[in-house]
């Protein structure tokens, strides 16, 4: 009983923590899709980095999306 309780407690950080990681995933697809990137789309589609390979992506190529 205990342990399920403990377990309710991070119930909440991982729902937030899921919710961040989907978000982040599919801007930063939707963005290497846009632009041809087909390495960087599979890396982002397969790997689960918490949101961080979408956030260096999407900042490594923002200047080509400012046309």
């Amino acid at each position: 009983m205990e342990v399920l309780l403990a377990a309710m407690a991070f119930m909440p950080i991982i729902i937030t923590l899921l919710v961040w990681e989907i978000v982040w995933k599919l801007i930063a697809l939707w963005k290497a899709a846009r632009n041809n990137h087909l390495a960087w789309f599979v890396c982002i589609g397969i790997l689960n980095t918490a949101g961080i390979l979408p956030i260096i992506y999407i900042l490594m190529n923002r200047k080509s999306n400012d046309n």
